[in-house]
């Protein structure tokens, strides 16, 4: 048996790509479980698994919320004792370094631990040093999504394995939906948490200013409640050739209709340990522009299937922007080498080499 643990459901990178894992490791008979925290709706819902929840609640207030979490974990440990179903071989898989609870209990009664990394930017410093101190302290192994990710966040102790992150089958069978330059439009597409750091207001102030190229439209997928986007277009009104969305179930439909897709996080800010997005947006054949530092720089090669570009540098993102839009011999080019660099990310690559990390276990 594998019990998963993961901390917040919602439509992020980590539990895209733990439904994708759990979906990987699923050809065993043994019936596995997931527990997950209480708040948030997402992705994990629809995964085959018999879940469990564990109270948490966000808040506003940093505070609050930092109270809230240690909260949850001794609720998660609470769950994970009183669960009289889980083997003494089972394995318990903890999906990021936020569900440390999982990982003490699992040392303390004996199981094989293993953590997930997505993150490399944590804050504040003690929480992280707490953190990667519970997982050198708990795991057997540690899976990273990049090498730059292993780098970045060294952990001594347990082996660790490098693993890159896959484009799940169900995107995969999307991908002849593709409707590229729809009524004369190049439509430029960026999927991101409502946070500062992701660069949304790059993403709103390129926009703004190509406002004059009226065959030029952008679309902003925001990682957030329905009042939350009206609240941020509000403050964005008279950004008259941006599409704001609130949070999805379904990112193929926008994949198939742009031309383009962004990644704009601040980099001096927060480093991307891989980047779902652009893979995902390179499997339907669609160029890139990433940062230019961390995971994104291992799947995006600059110039030949994408650009890797400061997000604070706004006229390199603007050349880019129209190289791509005016020139069509060079976006075929990228397109055709994106759809063929997103190849090396398929899910039976990563199923295989998950099976492959789990039996070093023993």
């Amino acid at each position: 048996m594998i019990v998963f643990c993961h901390l917040l459901n919602d439509a992020s990178g980590s539990p895209q790509v733990l439904k994708s894992t759990i979906e990987a490791l699923s050809g065993s008979k043994t019936e596995n479980l997931l527990f997950i925290g209480s708040q948030g709706r997402g992705v994990l819902d629809s995964v085959a698994i018999k879940k469990r929840r564990f109270w948490y609640q966000r808040s506003r207030h940093r505070l609050v919320t930092l109270f809230t979490y240690f909260t949850s974990q001794v609720a998660l440990y609470r769950a994970l004792g009183k669960a009289k179903d889980i083997p003494q071989d089972a394995t318990v898989f903890v999906n990021t370094l936020l569900p440390f609870a999982a990982m003490l209990w699992g040392r303390r009664t004996g199981r094989c631990v293993v953590v997930h990394l997505h993150e490399a930017s944590i804050s504040p410093r003690l929480l992280r040093l707490f953190l990667t101190n519970c997982a050198a302290f708990s795991a057997n192994l540690l899976l990273y999504v990049s090498n730059d990710h292993k780098a970045r966040l060294p952990i001594v102790g347990p082996p660790s394995l490098v693993v890159p992150n896959p484009v799940s089958p169900a995107l995969l069978s999307r991908t002849d939906e593709t409707s590229p330059r729809q009524d004369g439009q190049f439509r430029v597409l960026m999927l991101a948490s409502l946070r500062g750091y992701k660069g949304i207001e790059e993403f709103m102030a390129l926009a703004k200013g190509l406002q004059n190229r009226t065959d030029i439209s952008f679309d902003l997928v925001l990682n957030a409640e329905a009042n939350e986007v009206v609240a941020f277009s509000r403050n964005h009104s008279d950004a008259a050739n941006v599409t704001i969305h609130p949070r999805t179930d379904d990112p193929a439909q926008f994949y198939s209709n742009a031309d383009l897709v962004l990644n704009l996080s601040r980099v001096d800010q927060v480093i991307e340990t891989f980047g779902l997005t652009l893979v995902e947006a390179m499997t339907f054949g669609l160029p890139v522009i990433a940062p230019p530092v961390g995971g994104p720089v291992e799947i995006v090669t600059h110039g030949t299937d994408g650009y890797c570009i400061d997000s604070r540098d706004g006229a390199a993102l603007r050349r880019a922007v129209l190289k791509l839009a005016d020139d069509p011999e060079t976006y075929e080019a990228m397109a055709r080498a994106a759809r063929k660099r997103a190849q090396d990310f398929s899910f039976d690559s990563y199923a295989a080499a998950l099976r492959a990390a789990l039996n070093t276990l023993g």
